[in-house]
């Protein structure tokens, strides 16, 4: 299965990269036209200058092109290589045409160390490096194809089953199942526990290893043996299929809490949590705990979406853009009928997962639970150049429903929990925060079940 990609995507993504990315020497394609490379450097300068989400000065743009050509001819082994400074001019097309004629310099001082395209990619890199925004950066096309592989997932062959360890055996249990994936349509189920993968034994076996088995060509087959309740089943024969990795996970936990687990805002975000919603809810969860820790964030659409499943009348994100132009989101009209909400933060829930954080404290859809979260208040577009590299640009500031700046910030959960040492994140009895929440939650069907008048004819009385 595979998705096209529109030519812009408005991301909220956390990803680091240094303040001065020098592109390496083997992520270059063959010999694009040297047309194109300064056409690349003309639509970087166009973007930096036009949709970065404060004024930029050219002089400075133009500075970070100069000092990271001069850096890549070193890194190239040039000694001591020289290059013009290049000095600013009035009109944007003299400015691109000034890094132009400073990468044909530099490629002529370089000889054949290095390549003119190589350096048309430091021009670009240094032109984004120049506002000093460590989101605001140059992908080469083996970055940008890594970004995409981080934010809509891969796919691979395999039987669709989520594996851990299980405690009590120390062979391999399932902890989660890909919807209507071959290991989910054979009958598995969560919580089974995987006593052998074709005829090996998983008693000590480690994750990784038992992934290999798992996986496979598609059309394959594996057996596998499974104990559930304590009972031994006949053997399963899994065929194996083209297995696309998921950013949402569910699973039922005691007392009909429903836990969601987002990885990652991705591109299939939105239906793959209508469709984990959809189970939950099928199966009787009476509440829900949503864990966005460790969950660097992704597309803003997503966020607006998965906000919009707990939100059902109410504003979700506000965004500045350059100028102090804001404009308002509000939910999508997709809310489930209200339960018992709990999410799960921490210092690594960022970008994408503090929008949908921001916007269910602050309307009241939910409880937050964890640590302060990482304060990444800024929205990035991307644009894909035509040889696979693209630019990434902040073009916004966004602001919780109540406008609260969180940019080097973050949010303060409701309850705050320290992460205990040696945590298992999702399981219960190793995850002190998910504890917290599901004492939380459990806490609250109490009280609803004590509010809840009984129906009459549950007395025993005639109505």
């Amino acid at each position: 299965m595979t998705f096209k990609r529109p030519f812009s995507l408005a991301l909220a993504a956390a990803l680091a990269f240094a303040c001065l990315h020098v592109p390496a020497s083997s992520a270059a394609p063959a010999s694009p036209s040297a047309s194109l490379d300064a056409e690349e450097v003309a639509v970087t300068y166009a973007h930096l200058t036009q949709d970065y989400y404060k004024k930029t000065d050219p002089q400075a743009i133009l500075n970070g092109a100069h000092d990271t050509l001069i850096l890549m001819m070193k890194h190239a082994g040039v000694k001591a290589p020289k290059l013009a400074p290049i000095r600013a001019a009035l009109d944007p097309q003299g400015n691109v045409s000034a890094v132009n004629r400073a990468v044909a310099a530099a490629s002529k001082e370089s000889g054949a160390k290095v390549s003119s395209h190589l350096l048309s990619y430091a021009a670009m890199a240094g032109m984004l490096n120049s506002v000093h925004d460590r989101y605001t950066v140059f992908l080469d096309p083996k970055e940008y194809a890594a970004l995409n592989t981080d934010l809509d997932g891969s796919d691979f062959g395999g039987t669709g089953i989520v594996i851990g360890t299980d405690d009590a055996t120390k062979m391999i249990s399932v902890t989660n199942l890909v919807p209507n994936g071959p290991a989910d349509t054979a009958g598995v189920k969560q919580d089974d526990i995987i006593v052998s993968i074709d005829g090996l034994s998983t008693k000590g076996l480690e994750i990784q290893k038992a992934s290999t088995h798992l996986r496979g060509k598609e059309g394959t087959q594996v057996v596998l043996v499974v104990q559930r309740d304590g009972k031994t089943l006949a053997p399963i024969t899994i065929t194996r299929a083209k297995i696309h990795q998921l950013s949402v996970y569910e699973r039922m936990l005691p007392n009909k809490i429903g836990y969601l687990q987002l990885s990652v805002f991705g591109s299939e975000t939105a239906t793959e949590i209508a469709t984990a919603l959809d189970r939950l809810q099928r199966d009787g969860a009476q509440a829900i705990i949503m864990d966005l820790r460790e969950n660097g964030g992704g597309y803003l659409t997503a966020a607006v979406a998965v906000s919009s499943k707990f939100i059902p009348n109410g504003p979700i994100v506000s965004v500045e853009q350059r100028g102090s132009q804001i404009v308002t989101t509000y939910d999508d009209g997709s809310a489930i009928s209200p339960l018992p909400l709990a999410v799960l933060v921490n210092g690594h829930t960022a970008s994408a997962s503090e929008i949908t954080s921001g916007a269910i404290q602050d309307d009241n859809a939910g409880t937050l639970i964890g640590t302060q979260t990482f304060g990444k208040g800024v929205v990035q577009n991307i644009w894909p150049m035509p040889d696979g590299s693209a630019v990434k640009v902040t073009i916004a500031r966004y602001l919780t429903p109540h406008n609260h700046d969180i940019n080097h910030k973050g949010i303060t959960p409701d309850i705050v929990v320290a992460e205990a040492p040696k945590s298992v994140l999702g399981d219960p009895k190793k995850d002190a925060q998910l504890q917290r929440a599901i004492d939380f939650i459990n806490g609250k069907l109490a009280k609803l079940s004590v509010n809840t008048p009984v129906p009459a004819a549950a007395t025993g009385t005639n109505p």
